[in-house]
């Protein structure tokens, strides 16, 4: 069995508290049932959420003190099959050596699909 796909988004607004992110439902992040498949709301959640704790999203390869996730907890509580999710990441603690961040993941009409948190700390 082959599986391909294709996961893009984009950074639509970055402030030093709060990050939002769009992504658009395509075939290649969908699950047998057509819904996003549990991995890209993960991957879009978690993505966003280390933008806002690098307070930038000009990464590199191997770069020191990149903002690497420790843990991470995600409750999943909805879905879609088409149109734009939305991820908007905000600070729980903003820490020189470990910050935690909650991603809200919303459908359309501001539907919560999932909750992320993680806990990020600088690579060394």
């Amino acid at each position: 069995m082959k599986v391909d796909g294709h996961i893009e988004f984009q950074v639509t607004e970055q402030t030093p508290e709060h990050v939002t992110s769009e992504m658009p439902v395509q075939p290649g992040i969908r699950n047998p049932y057509g819904g996003v498949h549990a991995g890209a709301l993960l991957w879009f959640a978690d993505v966003t959420a280390t933008v806002l704790a690098m307070g930038s999203s000009d990464f590199t390869e191997g770069m020191p003190g990149f903002a690497l996730a420790i843990t991470l907890n995600a409750n999943f509580t909805g879905n879609q099959k088409e149109g734009t999710l939305t991820a908007v990441a905000s600070f729980v603690k903003k820490g020189r050596s470990v910050s935690v961040v909650r991603t809200k993941v919303f459908g359309e009409n501001d539907k919560l699909i999932a909750e992320v948190t993680t806990t990020h700390v600088p690579a060394k």
